[in-house]
């Protein structure tokens, strides 16, 4: 049986993006995975339509096929290469994917692409979290900087002089008379 983890030279997460406010992985990152040509997962996709739903899956506008250009490998003009925007699949996609497709190595694979979605869910609820402590933190130090600062006032007007009462304190001798 062939190792699963020696085919994945790129990290699962790192194959996952956020489009549409959605953690994604593309076909063509997706096929790759699975050990299938990107043509036979999306023929299996369009044999399979009814079970993939607008939350599993989506093809991408002209636009975002263009901003993720770097994603997938281009060819020159006339030599081939994709014809159709690549389809992009949420999690529950990418598993239904691994159920139509059938072979064995789409099936370890799919437990990668799960567990990579979860450890991504994951590490965001923690920089949220992470977020809102630092968030309640820099709050506190606000109201100690506002106490701290009139605490500091309060000192230097202690340690201002009093201003002098005119009144002169201690013993004064009485003026000498003169001998005549």
């Amino acid at each position: 049986m062939h190792d699963p983890k020696s085919a994945l030279v790129v990290p699962v997460e790192a194959r996952i993006l956020v489009l549409r406010q959605q953690k994604v992985i593309l076909d063509s990152d997706l096929a790759e995975l699975y050990g299938v040509p990107v043509k036979r997962l999306n023929e299996q996709v369009k044999r399979n339509r009814d079970r993939f739903p607008e939350d599993f899956m989506f093809r991408l506008t002209a636009e975002e096929s263009e901003s993720l250009k770097s994603h997938f490998a281009t060819s020159k003009a006339g030599r081939g290469g994709r014809r159709y925007a690549p389809y992009a699949f949420t999690e529950h996609g990418a598993i239904m994917a691994a159920t139509v497709l059938n072979s064995e190595r789409a099936v370890e694979m799919s437990v990668f692409v799960v567990r990579a979605f979860v450890r991504l869910r994951e590490t965001l609820a923690n920089n949220l979290q992470l977020a809102g402590k630092i968030d309640e933190l820099e709050q506190r130090l606000d109201i100690h900087d506002a106490s701290i600062q009139e605490l500091l006032e309060a000192i230097r007007e202690l340690m201002v002089p009093p201003p002098p009462t005119g009144r002169s304190i201690g013993f004064e001798l009485p003026a000498a008379k003169k001998n005549p």
